[in-house]
């Protein structure tokens, strides 16, 4: 999975634009900008604020089309941001 394809399918299904989404997450547009491009990785704490902001969990953001997530990412996904995973909600 393409983490930064991902993140902007994302906002762009749900009509945020990249400003509001930096703010939403508290990141500046430039840091979000350089993640949306690939140029720069976001650790999984940057990611969870971006899942936050849009209502989605780490585990729904790795899960394309309500298919299961890699049991071995979700046990990863748990230890790193426990209160992110939709099975912790």
């Amino acid at each position: 999975m393409n983490v930064a394809q991902r993140l902007v399918e994302l906002r762009e299904r749900r009509g945020i634009t990249t400003n509001k989404l930096a703010n939403l997450a508290g990141v500046s547009q430039s840091h979000l900008r350089e993640i949306e491009l690939g140029t720069r990785n976001p650790t999984v704490e940057t990611l969870s604020y971006f899942c936050d902001a849009q209502g989605i969990s780490l585990e729904e953001f790795f899960c394309e089309e309500k298919r299961e997530l890699d049991p071995a990412l979700l046990s990863s996904l748990k230890k790193a941001h426990p209160k992110t995973t939709a099975s912790s909600r």
